[in-house]
């Protein structure tokens, strides 16, 4: 899944830049525009990461951190125009991820995002799930069988994965390929079909065969 990013900042022109910056950058930037709750605003909107101005409009950027912090642990960046030391400890003190001073460059930028989610990780997922009577290793991408194991490439167990943790339901391409990008590989709809065929011929050696099926127009079904 594409990772949310919300930007908490008061200035129109940069926050609409920055969402043309993350937008380019294989995330989803949205722009908060109401700030009479920017609390309850970040709370309903769920985001993955937050960047948040210190400058805002009726409450600063640490205040909110602070009450955040009581409320939810989503990752915070801290987004400041001074440059002062006295901001970067008082945002860190509060709870804040990580700092930034405008203006700064947006490849800098991005890289702290990308460093930010790298620390974080992801949630802890099971070393192996099982299919069939087929043990699907998660950690050494092979498919384990009685008869032998059958070795699969790192889009092959990720697609697979995908389909068997939302397993007798369709899962459109658009879910696959945002799975397959989140997992930093690039693939087109060519390339996707190219690895699913791939995945089901190796199901088809171990005596899966045609347990992927196709829902024209809508994705693929593990059955």
């Amino acid at each position: 899944m594409t990772r949310k990013i919300l930007i908490v900042e008061d200035d129109r022109q940069m926050r609409q830049e920055l969402k043309i910056l993350l937008d380019n950058s294989g995330y989803e930037g949205e722009i908060l525009e109401d700030f009479s709750d920017v609390l309850g605003s970040i709370i309903s909107m769920d985001p993955d990461l937050v960047l948040l101005d210190i400058k805002l409009p009726g409450q600063s950027g640490q205040m909110i951190l602070r009450d955040l912090r009581a409320k939810s642990q989503v990752p915070v960046i801290m987004v400041t125009s001074m440059d002062s030391e006295m901001d970067e400890v008082l945002s860190m003190s509060w709870g804040a991820d990580d700092y930034i001073t405008k203006p700064y460059n947006p490849t800098l930028l991005l890289l702290h995002i990308e460093a930010l989610f790298k620390r974080l990780g992801r949630p802890v997922e099971k070393e192996s799930l099982t299919y069939r009577g087929v043990k699907v290793n998660l950690l050494k991408s092979t498919l384990e069988t009685e008869y032998g194991d059958i070795l699969l490439s790192k889009n092959e167990i990720t697609i697979f994965r995908c389909l068997l943790m939302k397993q007798g339901s369709i899962v459109s391409r658009d879910e696959l390929m945002d799975d397959l990008w989140d997992n930093h590989e690039f693939v087109d709809d060519n390339t996707l079909t190219v690895n699913i065929n791939r995945l089901r011929r190796k199901l088809g050696e171990i005596g899966l065969e045609d347990v992927v099926q196709t829902r024209r127009g809508q994705g693929y079904v593990l059955v």
